[in-house]
């Protein structure tokens, strides 16, 4: 597999940046693994994860890209299941974020059509 330029994301964790903001913006601090990949293939019906040993293997090269970081779930709150892993945006996360969307949406506008003055 080609070694990828440093500074740049794969699409998956691009769309787990996305999907991680958008929880932030809801009002949720943290969130863990399965949460997340409801939370893509609800918004984006996301065919990126083949299998969550992907999902998991993608947070963990986010957060060392220092754009996520994460903790263990306090025990009393896992009430009789396993503990989760947690998962926070860092700033540079949120950035990074945003500029992926904010990419989205200028390709979105340079593929729209154009309608000429004067013509609707």
């Amino acid at each position: 597999m080609p070694r990828r330029r440093p500074g740049t994301l794969l699409p998956l964790e691009t769309e787990i940046l996305e999907a991680a903001l958008s929880i932030l913006r809801s009002g949720e601090d943290a969130f863990h693994g399965f949460g997340l990949a409801q939370a893509m293939r609800e918004q984006n019906d996301s065919r990126s994860l083949t299998a969550h040993g992907t999902l998991y293997k993608a947070l963990g090269r986010l957060e060392d890209f220092g754009l996520l970081t994460s903790r263990w779930e306090d025990a009393e709150a896992a009430e009789g299941r396993p503990r989760r892993r947690l998962y926070e945006l860092t700033a540079p996360g949120v950035r990074a974020a945003e500029q992926a969307l904010a990419e989205q949406r200028d390709k979105a506008v340079r593929r729209s059509p154009r309608i000429a003055p004067g013509s609707a």
